[in-house]
């Protein structure tokens, strides 16, 4: 874990239906728009939070 990694995540799909506790996750990482990016750091937190909302982002690691 010397290596900071990160994780470049794109909002591919809208939020207009999602189920709330969804929505709260993808404001809280930090979206603002459709097809905006975040940059975050690549760890167990990170991850889990990816995982919940896997079907409206696209991620990229980052070296």
């Amino acid at each position: 874990m010397a290596e900071n990694k990160m994780l470049k995540i794109t909002l591919i799909k809208s939020t207009i239906g999602a189920v709330p506790k969804n929505k709260k996750i993808v404001k809280s990482m930090g979206f603002k728009k459709l097809n905006s990016s975040v940059i975050l750091p690549d760890n167990a937190a990170t991850r889990g939070q990816i995982r919940l909302i896997s079907h409206m982002v696209k991620v990229e690691e980052l070296d």
